[in-house]
């Protein structure tokens, strides 16, 4: 969802069956408009959505994986054509016309005078007219790589980063004679860039550069981080705050991380989780003591500014109910004033607020427990959200059947408790087959009602659907997510450290089978990416428990990744370099492979680039040896993501029939 810094002009990508397409509305009746007209099932991704700010023009990239960890810019060829597809920015008028492919790149902003676009190419700042009248060229060239710019408020400047490996610098680049300006050039690795409302002044993040002695790679360390402010016409800067010397003040890693801006008033407003949870503070450019303005046990995510630069608007885990710790809903406050207040109440789902540029209406994603998430529009002076796009949901689309899951609560074996959401059909038999489904990430949180990530959407319909075949279904969520605060997103043994989070996916499995409606004999488990790894360690060590399982994407051995970590061409080593590949390998399913008797179907798509094609290939030649029931599927050319749906029907739909012939007796 995005606006027009000026007027009452939305936009926002639309998902129709892997059809993906630009719609946009207008106030004051806010009609969507499908702007774009793209018809095939083809994967190309629709990302970095913008409007102009005069609102004439929208700018977005189509194609590449940008949820991927490595080559997110390169392109995604779900159809295997001999020509692939390239990932390009394209322009099209808000008013309506054929879209205009202005270059091969990514990260377009346009200027604040609506005029022309940069964005980055192999490394390399260029530049191109927003109408396309003319080809994009080289903006300019800095050794590195570039990325992150940021016009200035009058569009002269363009502020970015340059990250040269070990350390990283923010520049400012003025025209093609003028030499770019370094801010404060040091040792240290600098990021976010924000410019002042007068263009005077700069805001950044500065971080230590790497190196220095190796140190524990078991052992939970403070990574530091400050806030600093410059000069734009000297490049002096000076450090304006701190970061608290804690594990929880290190560095955010929630949506945004430091979600840095220069707001009105002359505050600054960034992230931190220095508290415990993933809070909004403000202090002034001078120096200060930071405000605290969003206090509670709860988290801020999609944090956007308002376009007079006075409010902030996120989807925070927080309202009257007690169960909106597993949901999000609006949430505004001054950026200078705690004064914070829940704008969307009740039991639905909202998330990604904007303000339009006249500053009357509040844009946002809405959702509920039975409709998946369509546009929305409500008064900024508060109100209910008009939902738009209705009729884009199918006719045949089974809303009213569909369950309301329940926050259930249990607790695992160290005493943590651990939130879930169970989808508990109506009638069937007493005793009903049941399923365990494990989120990927690991920072994550699955809600009561449809997820703000298409993949997670996705894996909320696949509960709903296993729901409607007559499984009792428990979605965990388990520490490593986010939600819950930083000892539970962030505990000292998790993941390749000891996989600490295992026990509560087996204590929710335990918490099931005691459930009089569960027949304990007939418990699945399943899930994607971390998810998949959760699977294969649920079916490694405990197959007594888990009848059957489907992975999909999993890490199935740490080892590889903590061995190249551990190992370097240093003469000095990591203290515990050996045993923190040892710890990694008895964290990963392929260490206890010979405890492993259940059933399992294993599902990996071959242009994976958040895990290693080459992890289901190891598993599945263990298995073999070991003569487990196994079942495969390989899906050529598509990513972690499922680009193309009908791979990701194909995907779910093996998973379905799977637990059908696994745990469902006959005639049920």
């Amino acid at each position: 969802m995005t606006s027009s810094a000026q007027g009452s002009r939305i936009a926002w990508a639309f998902n129709e069956q892997g059809k993906r397409n630009v719609y946009v509305a207008q106030g004051p009746d806010f009609k969507p408009r499908k702007l774009t007209n793209y018809n095939e099932d083809d994967g190309q991704e629709i990302t970095s959505l913008s409007i102009s700010a005069d609102g004439k023009w929208v700018v977005y990239v189509r194609g590449g994986d940008h949820g991927s960890n490595w080559d997110e810019e390169l392109p995604v060829n779900t159809t295997s054509s001999p020509v692939p597809p390239k990932v390009q920015i394209w322009t099209v008028p808000f008013a309506g016309g054929e879209p205009k492919a202005i270059a091969e790149g990514d990260e377009p902003i346009v200027s604040p005078n609506s005029d022309r676009i940069a964005f980055v190419k192999s490394g390399q700042v260029w530049s191109a007219p927003v109408d396309g009248s003319s080809a994009a060229k080289t903006l300019f060239t800095a050794r590195g790589t570039n990325g992150s710019l940021a016009w200035s408020p009058d569009g002269s400047k363009l502020a970015f980063v340059c990250d040269r490996k070990d350390h990283a610098f923010v520049g400012i680049y003025a025209n093609e004679t003028t030499p770019i300006t370094w801010i404060a050039p040091s040792f240290s690795k600098d990021a976010s860039p924000r410019w002042s409302p007068d263009g005077k002044k700069l805001v950044f993040v500065r971080m230590p550069g790497t190196g220095g002695a190796p140190d524990s790679l078991l052992t939970r360390k403070h990574r530091p981080w400050a806030i600093w402010t410059a000069d734009v016409s000297t490049g002096a800067a000076a450090p304006l705050w701190q970061a608290p010397k804690t594990l929880a003040g290190s560095v955010p890693t929630t949506h945004g991380q430091f979600n840095l801006h220069w707001a009105a008033n002359d505050r600054i407003v960034y992230l931190s989780y220095e508290d415990g949870w993933p809070h909004l503070y403000s202090i002034a450019s001078t120096g200060g003591t930071p405000l605290l303005l969003t206090p509670g046990r709860f988290m801020a995510e999609h944090i956007s500014l308002s376009p007079d630069r006075k409010w902030l608007l996120f989807s925070g885990n927080t309202g009257p109910d007690k169960l909106d710790i597993d949901r999000r809903h609006i949430v505004r406050v001054p950026v200078d004033k705690a004064a914070m207040d829940v704008l969307t109440p009740g039991n639905g789902v909202e998330w990604t607020p904007v303000v339009t540029g006249d500053g009357a209406t509040i844009a946002l994603i809405s959702a509920t427990a039975q409709r998946p998430p369509l546009p929305a529009v409500m008064p900024f002076t508060n109100g209910t959200p008009t939902v738009l796009a209705q009729d884009l949901i199918p006719a045949g689309f089974p809303q009213k059947p569909l369950v309301t899951p329940k926050q259930v609560t249990f607790k695992a074996p160290d005493g943590v408790t651990v939130h879930g959401q169970l989808f508990e059909p109506m009638g069937g038999p007493a005793k009903k087959p049941a399923i365990i489904y494990v989120h990927g990430g690991p920072p994550r949180q699955m809600l009561l009602g449809w997820h703000y990530s298409d993949y997670y959407t996705n894996a909320y319909a696949m509960n709903q659907y296993l729901a409607g075949q007559g499984f009792m279904v428990l979605s965990v969520n388990y520490r490593l997510g986010i939600g819950y605060g930083y000892e539970f997103h962030q505990p000292a043994d998790g993941g390749a450290n000891g996989a600490s989070e295992y026990q509560d996916v087996r204590a929710a499995a335990v918490w099931l089978a005691g459930q009089p409606q569960v027949d304990a004999a007939r418990i699945g488990i399943y899930g994607g990416s971390y998810g998949g790894y959760l699977t294969a360690l649920a079916l490694a060590r405990d197959s007594k428990l888990f009848a059957a399982g489907v992975d999909i994407h999993g890490v199935h051995d740490w080892s590889v990744m903590r061995y190249l970590n551990a190992q370097t061409d240093r003469f000095e080593k990591a203290p515990d370099a050996g045993q923190t590949v040892k710890v990694a390998y008895e964290a990963s399913p392929v260490s206890a492979i010979t405890t492993w008797t259940s059933p399992v179907l294993i599902i990996h798509g071959d242009d994976d680039r958040n895990v290693r094609f080459a992890q289901s290939a190891d598993l599945v030649r263990r298995l073999e040896a070991k003569g487990v029931p196994m079942e495969t599927m390989v899906i050529v050319d598509d990513t972690h993501h499922w680009m193309k749906h009908s791979n990701a029907l194909k995907m779910g739909n093996a998973t379905a029939d799977y637990f059908k012939r696994k745990l469902l007796k006959p005639g049920q």
